[in-house]
């Protein structure tokens, strides 16, 4: 197998997201002046985003998604980079989805980085968290459950009205959709998770602020 060059296969990545808001954003019928209405985000960032020339932040993808009534993860849920979109010709289908290590869109800030474990439109959205967010940003709600699972450092989730929970190393939890939920790292360390939300449809009402 060709080595793949990583900052190809990152601008790849960040082209294909702006491909898919740019043509959900056509669909519901909006203009780049109007879908900045609705995020509080610039006209000017939002068309970089969508020529994959800006990475946005996950506050403002939460934000884009929203707008365009549709799920974080799905926006993220495509295949990565020119091996990975080949790849998946051959094996993604309704019944299938397989990612492999270097594949998978990904977000990419200075507090960490997310990444689609599946491509296409799924009954769930596993994404991979590397956070190091030293404070709580705002608060998140959305319909569907959500899963945890740390997989290394720390993590304190806010849960607003259901308590506070301190996360270590293979600690878990769940809750329901309409619970009201944000996290930040605990110790010097980055906190890798595995988080998953359920779905039903492609255009799940994702991390809504509450």
């Amino acid at each position: 197998m060709p080595e793949i060059d990583p900052e190809a296969a990152d601008a790849d990545m960040m082209a294909e997201l702006g491909r898919k808001i740019s043509a959900r954003r056509k669909q519901h019928g909006l203009t780049l002046v109007k879908l900045a209405g609705l995020t509080g985000l610039s006209q000017p960032f939002l068309s970089q985003i969508e020529r994959g020339r800006a990475r946005p932040s996950m506050a403002s993808l939460h934000r884009i998604a929203q707008a365009l009534e549709t799920a974080t993860p799905v926006l993220l849920s495509s295949p990565g980079g020119a091996e990975g979109q080949a790849a998946h010709v051959e094996i993604e289908s309704e019944r299938v989805s397989l990612v492999r290590a270097d594949e998978g869109a990904m977000v990419t800030q200075d507090t960490g980085q997310a990444k689609a474990l599946v491509a296409g439109s799924r009954a769930m959205y596993p994404m991979e968290f590397v956070t190091r967010l030293p404070d709580f940003e705002e608060y998140y709600e959305h319909p569907h459950p959500e899963f945890i699972y740390v997989i290394a450092g720390s993590i304190e989730v806010d849960l607003a009205d259901d308590g506070m929970h301190v996360l270590g190393p293979a600690d878990t939890l769940y809750f329901a959709g309409g619970v009201r939920h944000r996290w930040r790292a605990r110790g010097l360390w980055p906190a890798r998770l595995l988080v998953t939300q359920a779905g039903t449809t492609p255009d799940l009402h994702r991390d809504t602020p509450a």
